[in-house]
């Protein structure tokens, strides 16, 4: 028997917007790494766990935080964000 699978966007977006991945960098050595916790519940224990590993490995982390899940992060925060890391981790969790 052969079963599909639907995936559904859980953004709301009307008409998507194809997007390519980033370039991921070779190594994390010398970069600053943002962990962004979007408010769901235990999303900062997933990130803690995170921070410990990168801080292990002596590489720089800043967190921050969304003001809620429900909505798209804030154009200011998303600015910080990239102008003090390189590279960005999003947790999600519940």
């Amino acid at each position: 028997m052969t079963e599909s699978t639907i995936l559904l966007d859980p953004t709301a977006e009307r008409s998507p917007v194809a997007r390519a991945l980033s370039a991921r960098p070779d190594a994390l050595d010398g970069l600053t790494v943002g962990l962004l916790d979007i408010s769901k519940a235990r999303g900062n224990v997933f990130l803690d766990r995170i921070a410990e590993r990168l801080d292990e490995r002596g590489i720089k982390v800043n967190r921050y935080r969304k003001p809620t899940f429900t909505r798209v992060a804030p154009t200011a925060l998303k600015q910080q964000i990239a102008a003090e890391c390189n590279v960005l981790v999003e947790g999600l969790a519940d």
